[in-house]
């Protein structure tokens, strides 16, 4: 087969199980040459599942996969990538103790008489980095990239490999609107090459913008492709669900005018990231933060908790900590009762490996081991955990790693919330997760506020901090450039004060939010 022919692929019947569990229902739909399709469903649906099959990391239990009419029968990813099929894993694919270069030619690498050829790959590199817009050192350690920067080195990896499929799996998850615009121009030159394109998103707005196709799937059966233009974005969500998915997030509350800041920061610095950062958050407030990737979010935070070096002046329900700085480490900050959940949600929220139990308890183990860890008690919680934040799993006994990825967010925001917080940070709480999950969570999120909560929102999705938000903190290279009210809360402020194309000031980082807003943002 030619290294230039386009792509045809065509599933046939595909069917996978996991041991008893069918994941994979009998699939049956082709994707077009050098067109993009979107790729929806639910978290479950069997979307990454059906693309492993494609890209060679798991073999169908039945059925058949046809490249340009021919079965192709996939030993492993290497076989795929032969044939320039190319999968960019949800979950970053990355060695964090080696460099950008040696990631993105790992198990490719160039050689020169029988020896690496570091410059060569670092060259290729830094031309692959160039492509996505990403001004990076090919040399520098993975290890120490921001969340965003890992995303764009699995982007330039995949397009090293001569790619002519490529599948992109949640690829704008943490990326700001700026690199997000840069990955969409880009897609849209790779159509222009003739490659086709898979794109699985949970943002609806997206899939409107960059694909020709709508392709839906439900519980791991295929439900309909249709022309992305005739579908509105509450018809992709109601074929995902099976069901109307109206009131995406819930009326957002007034705050009472007597209701005390639980958390007030001011003047605060974390060397290198923040500079004289200062905002309050109220009992029943739901306060954004907004900004640029590096514009110091989830820094801020990690100073506070004592995971950075910082130092300022923090309040927490009316009474000074005294020693200048934020608290020693997240434990001092919990039992204060602030909680945090990490971005990151397989690296730093959930240990995969172990049970939803043990996950779950993980923060309050004085609570269920008094004086010794009770199994039973632990189990209980997770019963109540379960029923209360909707987690769905097949059993209580699986591992975290078998839950969908918006059921371990779920058991996530459980385990932050075992110790029974007055306040809580939430770091990009959706971020991969599907529409119906969302909704889920912003319920919840809502909830905690209306039970006298204060809680914080770091998000790159614009029109989630609008639908969710009191207030929005805007942070620009390190400060707090604006906080804007509910009368201010648009994408274009937002962006505005994000990129220093605003520079006004909202004067109103204690000021109490009012009132609810005249219009809810757009389905997405």
């Amino acid at each position: 087969m030619s290294r230039t022919e386009p792509l045809c692929v065509e599933f046939v019947d595909i069917v996978k199980e996991f041991g008893s569990v069918r994941v994979l229902r009998g699939l049956s739909f082709s994707l077009r040459p050098g067109r993009v399709h979107g790729l929806l469903g639910e978290n479950g649906a069997g979307k990454s599942t059906l693309m492993k099959i494609l890209a060679g990391y798991e073999a169908p239990t039945c059925g058949s996969v046809l490249v340009n009419s021919r079965i192709q029968r996939f030993a492993s990813c290497r076989d795929a990538e032969a044939l320039g099929i190319v999968l960019i894993h949800q979950e970053f694919n990355l060695a964090d103790d080696l460099s950008v270069a040696q990631n993105i030619f790992l198990g490719h690498e160039l050689k020169r008489n029988c020896l690496l050829d570091e410059a060569a790959m670092e060259s290729a590199s830094a031309q692959a980095l160039a492509r996505i817009g990403l001004d990076l050192s090919p040399r520098a350690r993975v290890g120490d990239l921001q969340v965003a920067e890992k995303q764009l080195v699995e982007i330039a990896k995949a397009l090293s490999r001569h790619v002519r499929l490529l599948i992109m799996d949640e690829p704008t998850a943490s990326l700001t609107p700026s690199e997000t615009r840069r990955l969409f121009l880009l897609i849209e030159q790779l159509r222009t090459d003739g490659v086709t394109v898979v794109y699985i998103s949970h943002k609806l707005d997206e899939v409107e913008h960059i694909t020709d196709d709508v392709i839906v799937m439900r519980d791991g059966g295929f439900v309909a492709c249709s022309p992305t233009n005739t579908l509105t974005r509450a018809q992709m969500a109601q074929l995902m669900v099976g069901r109307e998915l109206a009131d995406l997030y819930p009326p957002r509350s007034s705050v009472s005018d007597t209701a005390p800041a639980l958390l007030a920061v001011r003047d605060f610095n974390v060397p290198g990231w923040v500079q004289d950062a200062t905002f309050a958050v109220h009992a029943g407030e739901i306060l954004g933060f907004a900004g640029l990737v590096g514009a110091g979010r989830t820094e801020l935070f990690e100073g506070l908790l004592g995971l950075r070096p910082a130092h300022g002046d923090v309040t927490m329900q009316g009474r000074a900590l005294s020693h200048g700085k934020g608290w020693r480490t997240p434990k001092e900050a919990m039992r204060s009762g602030l909680t945090y959940l990490s971005e990151d949600r397989k690296g730093k929220g959930l240990h995969l490996d172990f049970g939803l139990r043990q996950n779950l308890t993980l923060m309050a183990l004085e609570q269920h081991a008094r004086p010794w860890l009770r199994s039973a008690c632990e189990k209980s919680a997770l019963v109540d955990a379960v029923q209360r934040y909707g987690i769905r799993s097949r059993s209580l006994d699986v591992k975290a790693a078998a839950l969908s990825g918006g059921n371990q967010q779920k058991l996530a925001l459980a385990k932050v919330l075992q110790p029974g917080p007055r306040i809580i940070v939430l770091d990009e709480p959706t971020r991969g997760v599907d529409v119906g999950a969302k909704r889920d969570i912003y319920f919840l999120i809502h909830e905690l506020a209306c039970a006298g909560l204060a809680v914080i929102v770091i998000s790159s999705e614009l029109v989630e901090l609008i639908g969710l938000c009191h207030r929005v903190v805007v942070m620009r290279a390190g400060r707090c450039a604006a906080t804007l009210d509910t009368c201010h809360l648009n994408e274009e402020e937002l962006i505005g004060h994000a990129t220093g194309t605003i520079t006004a000031h909202v004067p109103d980082s204690s000021h109490q939010p009012q009132g609810q807003p005249s219009l809810q943002p757009p389905l997405a």
